[in-house]
């Protein structure tokens, strides 16, 4: 069994350039990542005996996968056996602890996951680029997952400069319970490019910035507003933000000890939403 982690990314800045002839945003965004997130096994030779792949859920996100006909597992298995010229065969299990549509990456750390999973089999090498490309078919920000360290994203997303992280960090993730669909939020987005993400150290070029897309995301799920208020009102945090589309949100703190206080006020107050206590990788 080959087992591979998708954790969960986060944008601390996020900033829109402009509109595409593609249909696609040019956008800059700060990329990290948590240690925490969904896990996905690959069985090379499941017992089920016929060609293709198969995909199987458990985890607390699970059955909302189960029921969907497409998923980017499954699309990453087919793009990976199309570019090396393998059968499209192997038994995926996905532990699904992320919540969807939320922000954070899931579905694309997932798709990066069975990538590193099926390159492992395969003998092929992380950096080869048939798998990055296969990873920029994928999904904008299937590229970033498949690296899975903190990045300077630019282009879709998908154009990659390393930078040096803020690992161990403390961080909540915070979700409302709302899924925020992706392709809205770029919609409502106003148009106005309010300029490049700054230079510096990582924290201080994300306090800095911003990301372009909370405000329609609030527009769209106004609940977002009341997460980023909760967040604020914790002790000791560095850094509030929404992450990506929403509407899940973040907040980074000085210490592990700061971090738990905060997720128990707010699992206190708000029992329903879910929330992940972890730290940067």
């Amino acid at each position: 069994m080959i087992v591979e982690s998708a954790p969960a990314k986060i944008n601390l800045a996020l900033r829109v350039r402009r509109r595409r002839e593609d249909g696609y945003h040019e956008i800059e965004t700060l990329f990290a990542f948590l240690r925490d997130g969904d896990v996905l096994a690959l069985d090379p030779q499941p017992s089920r005996g016929n060609e293709g792949s198969s995909l199987s859920f458990t985890g607390p996100f699970g059955a909302l996968l189960s029921a969907e006909g497409d998923n980017l597992v499954s699309r990453a298995a087919a793009a990976f056996a199309r570019a090396f010229a393998v059968a499209d065969a192997g038994g995926f299990t996905l532990d699904k602890r992320l919540p969807v549509a939320s922000g954070i990456g899931g579905g694309s750390a997932d798709a990066a996951a069975a990538l590193r999973a099926l390159a492992r089999r395969d003998g092929v090498a992380a950096d080869d680029p048939r798998l990055v490309a296969c990873a920029e078919a994928l999904g904008s920000d299937v590229p970033a997952c498949l690296y899975g360290r903190s990045a300077l994203g630019r282009g879709r997303g998908e154009r990659l400069e390393p930078l040096r992280g803020l690992a161990g960090v403390p961080v909540l993730l915070v979700n409302p319970g709302v899924g925020v669909p992706t392709g809205a939020v770029f919609s409502a987005w106003d148009g106005i490019d309010r300029g490049p993400i700054g230079e510096g150290a990582l924290l201080d070029r994300a306090l800095a910035g911003r990301n372009d897309l909370e405000a329609p995301a609030r527009r769209i799920a106004p609940m977002i507003g009341e997460v980023l208020a909760l967040l604020g009102e914790t002790a000791n945090t560095r850094l509030v933000r929404m992450s990506g589309s929403g509407a899940t949100c973040f907040a980074l703190y000085e210490s592990g000890a700061d971090r738990a206080a905060a997720a128990n006020a707010i699992r206190a107050a708000r029992p329903n939403w879910w929330s992940l206590e972890s730290a940067l990788a």
